[in-house]
């Protein structure tokens, strides 16, 4: 399996967007995929709490860190690219970390 960092928008209308990055999840995992999908693991209840701007800076950068071990990075941007999602379009941008841009809806 390649091993991917997978983005999706969460801030906004969260309930649509978990809704919609569960969809890409399991997208990734039919295409063969092992993704990591930080945004919806750190922002479960008690984790980190994403209306804090430090938190959720922490929960960005933590998902990034597994470009050390990632084959690509997913933006799946059938709502748009979010301010989170740019963040991390740069980071991959400056890292040479492979980028792919996928619709599904």
């Amino acid at each position: 399996m390649k091993r991917v960092i997978l983005e999706s928008p969460f801030a906004g209308d969260v309930e649509r967007n978990i809704e919609y990055a569960r969809k890409c999840v399991r997208h990734s995992l039919i295409l063969g995929e092992a993704p990591i999908v930080s945004h919806l693991l750190y922002t479960q209840d008690g984790i980190l709490n994403d209306e804090i701007e430090e938190e959720r800076k922490w929960g960005i950068d933590a998902g990034l860190v597994w470009k050390e071990v990632a084959q690509g990075h997913v933006f799946y941007i059938d709502y748009g690219i979010s301010k989170g999602m740019k963040y991390a379009i740069d980071y991959a941008s400056k890292n040479n970390i492979k980028i792919e841009y996928r619709k599904i809806l």
